[in-house]
């Protein structure tokens, strides 16, 4: 077989299988409205939680800066990309999160390779909880460190493996909202295992930052105490979800960002961010500070949504077991062929979600992955549990 039948062959099976993915071609800027192919829809699987990837002032910030700065950062951060709105967002972030220091990356995926690459050796473990986003599990496999993953929140079993392990260093990383299923970490039973057992915990928390917590600083809000960075050493995040930008961080101790200069091959080997994304992003994290009414509107959507499911006997996730709702409310429905049917009846009705499929999700959970704005109306809301109660009920 050539290597082209081999291509062609295995795209084929993937549309045999309903798990063929292309992309849409979006017309309009982001926002709760898309056009596509000359439709507008109501969007309700975006990232943009808190509604700033098309807001007036984080627009304003990133055009003045890019008559300041220019468009390209044109090289590393160790060379010449480290620009003064690099710096001070980096100095913003740490004082926000209560860290000594934050590190800029290009993306949360580089963010995860970066940091895992960087700190674990051969002689090293990590422990993963199964459900972690793709980044984490991929920067474990690509360390020297041994990988054990253990079951989605189980952190009795967590804590075995980390009793009889006899690693040198041993990491613990977990996503802080889970990206498909949008329930939390149990932070607090993680800060106690890594404790006990002299582990380092990092936990990527791309989906909660800006949304949970009175702060805003995602999970770590709503633990009941305050998580210092001796809790959690290594906290990650981004700014391509409620941010509502581009790119994403590290923050911790002057010790880990400084090995992480030095060591970390997708920070020291990658263009740094367009200094005009870095302005922006300060911008977004001012809203985010002063954000609390953004907060609350993406929260009375939710608990509206979840009401309207309950009404109609639409079955949702579980409440979480604290604190509040995060913006990503999945509705798993099965098989990756009745995921697709529904997606794209619902988009025939004007509302636009993904169906999510294995490889992304386990096999047999595949879902819609209805994701809430700030932005989102109540009308809104009620015209997707109209459209949902069609085709479900």
């Amino acid at each position: 077989m050539s290597f082209n039948n081999k291509l062609n062959t295995r795209l084929h099976n993937l549309q045999q299988q309903q798990l063929y993915r292309s992309r849409r071609l979006v017309e309009t800027p982001q926002d709760v409205t898309l056009a596509i192919n000359g439709k507008s829809l109501i969007n309700f699987c975006s990232n943009d939680y808190l509604g700033l990837a098309n807001h007036p002032e984080v627009n304003k910030a990133f055009k003045k800066a890019v008559d300041e700065y220019g468009v390209g950062s044109g090289a590393s951060q160790l060379v010449t990309g480290h620009q003064k709105p690099h710096h001070a967002l980096e100095e913003e972030l740490a004082d926000f999160f209560k860290r000594d220091r934050a590190l800029l990356f290009s993306t949360g995926y580089m963010a995860n390779l970066g940091v895992v690459s960087a700190l674990a050796e051969r002689n090293d473990e990590i422990f993963e909880d199964k459900l972690n986003h793709a980044s984490l599990i991929d920067a474990a496999l690509l360390s020297h460190a041994k990988l054990s993953r253990f079951q989605h929140k189980d952190t009795k079993a967590l804590d075995t493996q980390l009793i009889t392990s006899n690693a040198k260093t041993k990491f613990v990383i977990s996503d802080g909202v889970f990206s498909m299923d949008g329930d939390k970490a149990d932070l607090k039973s993680l800060i106690n295992m890594t404790q006990k057992n002299n582990a380092v915990l990092m936990i990527d928390d791309a989906h909660g930052i800006g949304v949970l917590g009175k702060n805003a600083r995602g999970i770590m809000d709503e633990v009941e105490a305050d998580v210092f960075q001796s809790d959690l050493p290594i906290f990650v995040g981004t700014f391509g979800k409620a941010f509502g930008t581009f790119g994403a961080f590290v923050a911790g101790s002057e010790a880990l960002i400084e090995n992480l200069i030095n060591f970390s091959r997708s920070y020291i080997y990658t263009t740094a961010m367009p200094a005009a994304i870095a302005e922006a992003t300060r911008t977004s994290l001012r809203l985010i500070k002063q954000g609390g009414n953004l907060r609350e509107n993406l929260q009375a959507r939710i608990i509206q949504f979840r009401d309207g499911c309950n009404e109609r006997g639409i079955s949702v996730a579980a409440a979480p077991e604290y604190g509040q709702h995060s913006a990503i409310q999945p509705l798993i429905v099965g098989s990756a062929d009745k995921a697709l049917m529904l997606s794209q009846a619902l988009q025939r009705d004007g509302i636009l979600i993904s169906a999510i499929r294995p490889p992304t999700v386990p096999v047999n959970t595949s879902r819609l992955r209805i994701t809430f704005s700030a932005n989102h109306t109540a009308e809104h809301v009620e015209r997707l549990l109209s459209a949902l109660s069609r085709q479900l009920c």
